[in-house]
């Protein structure tokens, strides 16, 4: 799907829910350089919501679960998702994909939470733990100019709807989750007002790059992982205001 189209789809799809969405800060949205998008994530809506909001088409790390359901599948990957491997294959295949993607100068977007706060109901303006995987690649990848940008998705009025999406099901499909062993039903989550909030771009420099190695290199992807961290929780605590 081209980029025009899959912006053109997104907005729409909010237009036909009703969801009234708010965009801040716009002018901190890189133009030229390639972008790693980080956000907070609570909804099925998030991707469609971030390209709407960014006027560019994401290319979205998804859960490993959304390449093996038919239809999701094809849905996801229709929209220039990629779905990622089983575990043991999952963090080379994340690595390659979004450094060919970043090298092409695309816009790749992840969501460091994981799957946690999609099975279990969280409240709008909290955020879960970040995975450090972002981090590693942003360091790593050879990618001239690549900037990181966090992006806060505070609701503000949403409705809660029972999926008919059993979690149990879905451990068929992806038995390596132990989110998906238990009982319950796969909540969803529509926005029907919400902000975007774009926070301040990060960039990766060399030096930050040279720093990257040895020792030091755990303390450099913790620094860059809290930065991220920090900064989305602070533009949520801003759309409580």
């Amino acid at each position: 799907m081209s980029p025009d189209r899959t912006l053109l789809i997104s907005r729409s799809f909010l237009a036909g829910l009703g969801t009234q969405m708010f965009l801040h800060q716009e002018d901190r949205i890189p133009q030229q350089s390639p972008v790693l998008v980080v956000s907070n994530h609570r909804s099925f809506l998030d991707p469609v919501l971030l390209t709407a909001a960014l006027g560019r088409s994401i290319r979205f790390a998804c859960h490993h679960y959304m390449g093996q359901v038919p239809v999701v599948r094809e849905l996801v990957t229709s929209f220039g998702a990629f779905p990622l491997e089983a575990p043991q294959h999952r963090q080379q295949h994340f690595f390659s994909q979004a450094t060919a993607l970043l090298q092409n100068r695309e816009m790749v977007g992840v969501f460091p939470e994981g799957a946690e706060p999609m099975v279990n109901f969280t409240q709008p303006h909290t955020v879960g733990k970040f995975q450090r995987g972002f981090a590693h690649l942003a360091l790593r990848a050879p990618v001239r100019d690549l900037v990181i940008l966090p992006i806060a998705i505070s609701s503000f009025e949403e409705q809660s709807v029972r999926s008919g999406l059993p979690l149990k099901l879905l451990s068929l499909f992806d038995p390596s989750e132990p989110l998906f062993d238990r009982p319950g039903w796969h909540p969803v989550i529509v926005y029907k007002r919400v902000n975007v909030f774009v926070g301040h771009p990060y960039w990766i420099t060399g030096d930050r790059k040279q720093q990257y190695q040895g020792k030091q290199a755990k303390a450099v992807v913790a620094e860059l992982t809290e930065h991220c961290h920090g900064e989305i929780t602070q533009l949520l605590q801003r759309g409580c205001v």
